[in-house]
């Protein structure tokens, strides 16, 4: 018997041919990184379980598609991103989400005070943020709090990398703006 590794190929070609060990090392591999996606563009943990066992149900349904040119991984972004975006037009309502992305806006205060201040500093990020339409909300989470190269969103999303970079342009002269009475804080 081999021992099955996440997100190799020996594993997503035995999670075609139907092993449920095979299944399990995939979803143990992904389903923390799945999970703060949903959790991060939900803003909402019950969402976020709930977008991620649609992603792990459409996984099994989907992986005879994975045609091994991309990065599994990057494939998996995109089943992800797509669950996503498909739970928004379903529910129609932006709700907060908020990352690493704060680190560009907290001040460096300490103590009770300065404590105080970065989580009021943080409902407002949270909330402009959760104000964002859609794409552009999608493209900050997979850049900030993923960390994700702008070729790899590109990829994700289906989109030029140029579009990648509009997106995120447009995105940050949004939160500038809305932000910007903050700034001082």
């Amino acid at each position: 018997m081999m021992v099955l590794q996440g997100n190799d190929r020996e594993t997503i070609d035995a999670c075609r041919r139907g092993d449920p060990d095979a299944f399990a090392a995939l979803f143990e591999a992904n389903k923390d990184k799945v999970y703060s996606i949903a959790l991060r563009y939900s803003g909402d943990a019950t969402a976020a379980m709930d977008l991620s066992q649609e992603v792990f149900l459409k996984l099994l349904g989907k992986l005879g598609d994975y045609r091994g040119d991309a990065n599994f991984e990057t494939w998996l972004y995109r089943v992800v991103v797509n669950a996503c975006l498909d739970h928004h037009r379903r529910r129609r309502k932006l709700l907060p989400l908020v990352g690493e992305f704060l680190d560009l806006f907290r001040s460096p205060r300490e103590g009770a005070l300065g404590a105080l201040l970065r989580d009021e500093m943080q409902q407002n990020v949270q909330r402009v943020v959760g104000k964002l339409p859609s794409d552009l909300r999608m493209v900050v989470i997979l850049r900030y709090t993923e960390e994700l190269s702008y070729d790899d969103i590109a990829e994700i999303l289906g989109v030029p990398v140029g579009t990648v970079a509009s997106r995120l342009s447009r995105a940050h002269k949004i939160l500038e703006r809305r932000l910007k009475q903050y700034a001082g804080a």
